[in-house]
């Protein structure tokens, strides 16, 4: 198959297109209306169709005689516990304990609140909700009270079905304090949680709202799968909002299932049987939707790993769960590669295992800079796919379609537009712009089956963040550009993008050269203000350790690396050495945050940081080395 072909079909006709690809599923109600509108004049998929997200991912298989196929295997090194769990078990669970909710008294349409750690449980619950209509959230475990009483206040949970505690590498994440903790803030309280108990020697204290898990569980009837119509919520994820207030993405079923099955094939390339590994966490939406729901529609076994890149015990965690759990495909972000660089340089601890399973290396969740996409290639020497998306579109948006017809890699590009996403660069006045000239990344609506069909309860803001400031598209929020071949090269948020003097610069382009000297792990460019120029740049770099005592030698390399590869119109001059670079849990680095340090502007700590004590070594670091238009 070609992928122009494939694609273009895609675009010409989307009704017959994705008509085909639905026509995969089992339907309890076949649909009949394809495209069509909603309350609020969006598009909708699927409309009149009835399924169910649960039976699909489970008791379709078992009917077809793969009951005792592994849907699930749990790696946990962090308790150094292995699982194995066919897909006769996952019912047994899972339905279950969508009888015990409903016992609890949940019914479709109610919200659920899932803050559990990368233990089966969670994928328990997600599943049990999507079987009887409970529109779940799930809200990342690292999340404080605080954060997790925005999103009760915001979905309204009738319960929430948390863990005692979660584990890291060397602290206990109090899960239930936290629960407790964030009821007591929150304005609505849910009427009961659930527990599960670790049994890892936690106390923790029960209150009169608690039911415990396993007990629920055990007592709980086996339930069948209730038909839910297309459009139903599947669930809730929140994403970071400019206005500082998450928004809460809504996904919806039909849509949703058909774009999994059509992306695990012919994005990811892997077969039915085949072992697919998603590196996040359940509480993204590549844990919704590469850890849970996608490879588990389409009968692949999912890896749910509780770990981390490194330190569990070592950099070659992830090499060891490949080759010992035979995983065709793995997803991660670029963030996890590195850090197995910097441990790990010269792949010595790769070496160690077979990863003859490998077919391809995905990479997504942040821009994949040339250096890291190389010493991946070369390390594993399969196909290293960079491939773009959002929590908004809920599957890829650009990649390298590796089950229709594997492309060249560009390194900076993430390839060419998915089935179904119509992708144009677009200037200030909402015009296609010409090959190799930047604008802002839209998509031509309507899109395509599995992205969000609203915001929940607030279609306004749904309008305004993405579909007023282009009539006819979706805005991303990204800047772009095509090359002559179609590929897509995003450099980033729009606000990435900095005018020195007049001339419109990419930080991303930047980075990507700062980020090729050999003596740099990590680094983060962007634009801080300049009185003369308007903008200028501005580089913060964390070193390889052993290259520490070289750091005036290499601040000079690189801003010479700059002008040679830019010219001196970039006014590249300032590179600072950080000890490290403030993150989000899912690895993205916060550049906004550290623009508005540097400027001196007021900021707030976002929600998703990975550790708020960095914010004064930041600090301190422009202190010293006079950062700041006000020095």
């Amino acid at each position: 198959m070609k992928y122009s072909k494939f694609y273009n079909d895609s675009i010409d006709n989307p009704e017959r297109f994705w008509q085909s690809q639905a026509n995969n599923l089992a339907w309890y109600k076949t649909p009949s209306t394809i495209l069509s509108k909603d309350q609020h004049n969006y598009d909708q998929w699927f409309e009149d169709g009835e399924l169910n997200l649960s039976y699909l991912c489970i008791d379709k298989h078992i009917e077809d005689g793969f009951g005792n196929q592994n849907a699930i295997i749990y790696d946990s090194p962090v308790t150094n516990t292995k699982e194995h769990i066919t897909f006769n078990t996952l019912h047994e669970e899972v339905s279950k304990l969508a009888g015990g909710l409903q016992n609890l008294g949940l019914s479709k349409g109610d919200t659920v609140i899932i803050y559990m750690p990368m233990i089966p449980q969670a994928l328990y619950a997600m599943l049990a909700c999507a079987r009887i209509g409970v529109i779940h959230s799930v809200v990342f475990g690292g999340f404080a009270p605080h954060e997790l009483a925005i999103r009760i206040d915001d979905c309204k949970p009738k319960l929430i079905i948390t863990a005692s505690n979660g584990i890291e590498i060397d602290k206990i994440i109090p899960y239930k304090p936290f629960v407790d903790e964030a009821i007591v803030k929150a304005n609505h309280k849910p009427e009961k949680v659930i527990v599960f108990d670790r049994k890892l020697g936690v106390n923790i204290q029960h209150k009169n709202y608690d039911v415990g898990y396993s007990a629920l569980v055990e007592k709980s009837p086996s339930i069948e799968a209730i038909p839910m119509p297309s459009t139903h919520p599947s669930y809730i994820l929140y994403t970071s909002g400019t206005t500082g207030t998450p928004k809460g993405i809504v996904r919806d079923t039909g849509g949703y299932a058909t774009a999994l099955k059509f992306s695990m094939k012919y994005i990811y390339g892997v077969d039915e049987g085949d072992t697919f590994w998603a590196a996040s966490d359940v509480g993204w939406v590549v844990g919704h939707s590469f850890i849970a729901y996608g490879p588990l529609l389409n009968r692949n076994t999912t890896i749910l790993f509780e770990g981390k890149p490194i330190k569990t015990p070592d950099a070659s965690t992830f090499w060891r769960v490949i080759s010992e759990h035979n995983v065709k495909a793995m997803f991660t972000a670029p963030t996890a590669i590195r850090a197995i660089k910097k441990e790990d340089p010269d792949g010595a601890l790769l070496k160690k295992y077979d990863l003859s399973c490998l077919k391809y290396q995905f990479l997504a969740g942040e821009r994949c800079d040339v250096a890291t996409l190389n010493w991946t290639e070369e390390q594993l020497k399969v196909p290293i796919i960079d491939h773009w998306w959002q929590t908004e579109s809920g599957w890829p948006m650009i990649s390298n379609m590796v089950g229709v017809d594997l492309k060249p890699v560009k390194p900076g590009s993430a390839s060419l537009p998915v089935c179904g996403y119509n992708i144009q660069i677009l200037n200030e006045e909402g015009e296609e712009v010409e090959n190799s000239v930047e604008g802002y990344v839209a998509i031509k609506l309507p899109l395509p089956p599995g992205t969000l069909s609203n915001l929940w309860e607030n279609p306004e803001r749904f309008k305004m963040g993405y579909l007023n400031r282009f009539p006819g598209y979706y805005f991303s929020g990204d800047g772009g550009y095509k090359d002559e071949d179609g590929y897509v090269f995003i450099t980033g948020r729009v606000d990435d993008i900095i005018n020195v003097a007049g001339h419109r610069l990419s930080t991303a382009e930047m980075e990507e050269i700062v980020s090729s000297h050999k003596a740099v792990a990590e680094c983060a460019v962007f634009g801080v203000h300049c009185e003369i120029k308007g903008q200028k740049p501005l580089g913060l770099i964390v070193l390889k350790s052993e290259k520490i005592s070289e750091t005036n030698v290499i601040q000079k390399e690189i801003i010479q690396d700059v002008r040679r590869e830019i010219g001196a119109v970039a006014s590249f001059r300032d590179v600072h050495i950080v000890k490290r670079l403030p993150k989000t849990r899912s690895g993205k680095i916060l550049r906004k945050l550290l623009r508005n340090i540097a400027d001196e502007h007021q900021y707030n700590i976002p929600s998703t940081i990975d550790d708020a004590s960095i914010i004064d070594e930041i600090k301190s670091t422009y202190q010293t080395q006079k950062i700041g238009i006000h020095k």
